[in-house]
């Protein structure tokens, strides 16, 4: 299925396709945080709309995508907020910033949110067992709604493909189709692995409308839409509408063709939103701010799930967890059929990305805007001040010099000089001309690591892709630099 996270191991054509085209990754040393607001928030990178707009454009062109609407919020407040290429083929409708299109998956933040609000209200319990509210469900017994939240619940996903089957391109009512899978056997003992599952998510908004007596759309509108103003958010609604983006697939490499939606009743509180970016953006200042759900259940959402065997998820409740990085990054893909949507937000400094697509194949141009822009909204690296040129200008004066053999060694350090044989230096040199002309080159990370700064650079030798890891200390020596393929 294609509502799925984007570092989700299933195999999809929307969540596997890698980032191609990276603005320059800073990286840094800072504190991460799950709470949601940070009083002294970090120092941001200024982000210039009018270079935003060029290199999105300019993805979007190379990737070949149909329709792509971005926003980009920092620090609180809207920056960037447009649409490229075409909403329908067939009336030649361009995309513009009031264009719905299908999240997907990131529905699943708010089916969680919606749940932990009548958490709240004492009207559920996320250790409650699934049999207190649907005991003729199956293994109602074993699971807790945590579980479900939380994708380690152990029930079959009734849509791991990607395509729409048979079965799938026809109505069918959500009870049936819980009571069906549901009543598979568990593919693992629950708590015991991470394993995405839309059943669950359509479970727990279910029983989000069984306790609240109200049907799901509308405890979203209630409780969400209209509270936050998102006012062309909508849940569900019939495709090819008015202000809709038509969905469209494609077949190998042959053209883009109008995708098959998925029958009424298979999406619904696992991926049933459309929205615009300006609306989910809305929806991402709120949940950091604490207008949401309270402190309790945010670290719900945040925290990932320890499980049976000590491993971490990386997932809390609705939200994927990018840990690892200057800071905590709350991220979410989705997709339906016809469409694809990523959703990232960082809580220490009420900044976020959203991007979505009118293609399903369309992970490339997604992810490569996503993970770039997060990438620039990424606090002022502090790396040390180094004399001489600016790290990307070195590293290719560098590659330079050791194509041609000719190394000024007086600006390497000891080491690396003593390192940089004859003989390897020959080696390296002879690799790069049989590779071909450098070309492609994009700056990477820049951070600090043992009071060197430590830059990389990705590019091609010819087709050959390669990367560079270039350590200098403050006066401008070349403490070690290698490249090798990537």
């Amino acid at each position: 299925m294609r509502f799925v996270t984007g570092t989700d191991p299933l195999t999809s054509r929307n969540a596997a396709v890698p980032a191609i085209a990276v603005i320059a990754m800073i990286a840094i040393c800072a504190q991460s945080s799950t709470t949601a607001q940070t009083p002294n928030r970090p120092t941001l990178q200024s982000l210039a709309p009018v270079d935003l707009d060029a290199f999105i454009a300019r993805t979007v062109a190379d990737q070949h995508a149909i329709g792509v609407t971005v926003g980009v919020m920092q620090d609180g407040k809207v920056i960037f907020n447009k649409g490229y290429g075409l909403a329908t083929t067939s009336r030649n409708a361009p995309v513009t910033t009031s264009t719905l299109f299908a999240v997907g998956s990131v529905t699943k933040q708010f089916t969680c949110a919606v749940a932990l609000q009548l958490e709240q209200e004492g009207k559920l319990s996320f250790d409650d067992r699934v049999s207190r509210y649907r005991a003729d469900f199956g293994h109602a017994s074993e699971i807790t709604l945590r579980d479900l939240g939380n994708h380690v619940s152990g029930y079959r996903d009734y849509y791991p493909l990607d395509f729409v089957d048979r079965p799938m391109a026809k109505a069918i009512p959500e009870d049936e189709l819980l009571k069906t899978f549901t009543g598979k056997p568990l593919d693992f003992p629950p708590g015991s692995r991470y394993s995405y599952s839309n059943t669950g998510y359509l479970l727990l908004g279910r029983i989000a409308s069984l306790v609240s007596r109200k049907p799901f759309d509308q405890l979203l509108q209630e409780r969400i839409f209209t509270p936050l103003g998102m006012t062309l958010t909508r849940f569900e609604p019939t495709r090819g509408a008015p202000g809709l983006a038509e969905g469209y697939t494609q077949s190998g490499l042959g053209p883009a063709e109008v995708a098959i939606p998925e029958g009424r009743g298979w999406i619904g509180a696992a991926g049933g939103i459309w929205s615009t970016p300006e609306d989910l953006m809305k929806w991402d200042l709120a949940l950091m701010d604490g207008k949401v759900v309270n402190a309790k259940s945010w670290k719900t959402m945040t925290t990932p799930r320890e499980l049976t065997g000590g491993r971490s998820s990386n997932y809390g409740c609705g939200q994927q967890l990018r840990d690892r990085g200057p800071l905590l990054v709350l991220v979410h893909s989705g997709g339906v059929s016809g469409f694809g949507a990523r959703n990232a937000m960082i809580p220490a400094t009420r900044s976020a990305v959203v991007v979505m697509a009118n293609a399903d194949y369309s992970g490339g141009v997604l992810d490569s805007i996503q993970e770039a822009v997060v990438a620039k909204m990424m606090p002022v690296a502090n790396a040390p001040r180094i004399a001489g040129p600016p790290a990307r200008e070195a590293a290719l004066e560098m590659l330079r010099q050791i194509r041609s053999r000719t190394v000024n060694r007086s600006m390497l350090g000891d080491e690396y000089n003593a390192f940089l044989t004859p003989e390897r230096l020959a080696a390296m040199s002879t690799s790069l001309k049989d590779a071909g002309e450098i070309s492609q080159v994009e700056s990477g990370s820049i951070g600090e690591r043992g009071g060197l700064e430590v830059s990389t650079l990705r590019m091609l030798a010819g087709t050959t892709p390669i990367s560079t890891l270039m350590y200098r200390a403050p006066d401008g020596t070349i403490e070690e630099f290698l490249f090798s393929r990537r």
